[in-house]
């Protein structure tokens, strides 16, 4: 861990020194200098370069781009306005970026709803909700849709709650079948509560479902605190998986700051899929400033150099 912190520290040192050469400049954000694009394709989210880009949307995938990422990701996507999600979109159609990921929330998401219970008001939300993200995944040119059933129903069998589950994503299913958009499956380590807490799980889900609008959103964080053993989880459960999200362990912030060995896992992804699967950054930034994501980026460097 030393040694791969002195390595960030040092190659953000040198990525400082780099910026006073170069020639383009965003609002708000310092010199930057254009980047190799990563060998796998990481899309962070809006924010995470704040202090460099600025406030504007536009400016802050400017910078994404100079960088060497070539995809975003943005949860809040469905809160935007139609006008901003038209910005965002034009802005990565010019620069060939991917979108990635959004969220599809619906009310008090994702702690207090129940699919798991059958009720026909939770399902006719969620399926409301599905209808609403279409129009906006064709705005955005976005093709995944991050889905959570909620909690469990601790006064129905396990088996009565799955098929539960599985009655409500078929019929999103096939919302979403006949615009070829997928919604992924995210197991979660947020509380106990959740029924979908493992990736063998949402595998059994996906199956059942039987649909390619169904598939699993692995996130490494959440399955490095419910289940670990990364890579073989990840191995068993590959036919299913659509989607993966990053973050270490412990603080659920950029590679090298804890205990996964992302240059491992990135190396394996690679190696299986090429540039196939978007890794959304979907973590905090553990240093501050325009320093502390100079360390990001320079982390994601040497975790995608292999």
């Amino acid at each position: 861990m030393t040694n791969r912190r002195k390595f960030i520290a040092n190659s953000a040192l040198l990525g400082g020194g780099l910026l006073l050469g170069a020639d383009k400049v965003f609002a708000g954000s310092p010199l930057s200098t254009s980047d190799k694009p990563f060998k796998s394709n990481f899309a962070p989210h809006f924010g995470m370069f704040k202090n460099s880009a600025g406030k504007d949307y536009v400016d802050q995938i400017k910078f994404m781009h100079e960088r060497g990422f070539r995809a975003l990701e943005d949860n809040g996507m469905m809160g935007k306005s139609i006008e901003d999600q038209e910005r965002i979109a034009k802005e990565m159609s010019r620069l060939g970026m991917q979108m990635g990921v959004f969220v599809i929330a619906f009310d008090n998401w994702p702690l207090k709803t129940s699919l798991t219970s059958g009720s026909m008001e939770w399902k006719e939300t969620f399926l409301k909700k599905c209808r609403e993200a279409v129009p906006v995944a064709k705005r955005v040119n976005a093709k995944w849709m991050t889905v959570v059933p909620g909690n469990f129903d601790r006064s129905l069998p396990i088996g009565i709650q799955t098929a539960n589950v599985v009655d409500a994503l078929r019929r999103a299913a096939d919302i979403f079948e006949p615009h070829g958009l997928t919604m992924v499956l995210e197991p979660l380590s947020d509380t106990p509560d959740l029924f979908m807490r493992t990736s063998d799980q949402t595998f059994l889900l996906c199956k059942a479902v039987n649909s390619p609008s169904c598939k699993i959103l692995f996130d490494m964080w959440h399955m490095q605190r419910n289940e670990g053993r990364l890579q073989r989880n990840m191995d068993l459960t590959w036919d299913e998986i659509g989607y993966f999200q990053i973050g270490d362990e412990p603080g659920r912030k950029e590679p090298t700051t804890g205990e996964i060995n992302y240059k491992h896992l990135f190396k394996h992804i690679h190696e299986k899929a090429g540039r196939d699967f978007v890794l959304g950054m979907e973590h905090g930034n553990f240093y501050d400033g325009k320093e502390g994501e100079e360390k990001l980026i320079a982390a994601y460097r040497w975790s995608d150099d292999f």
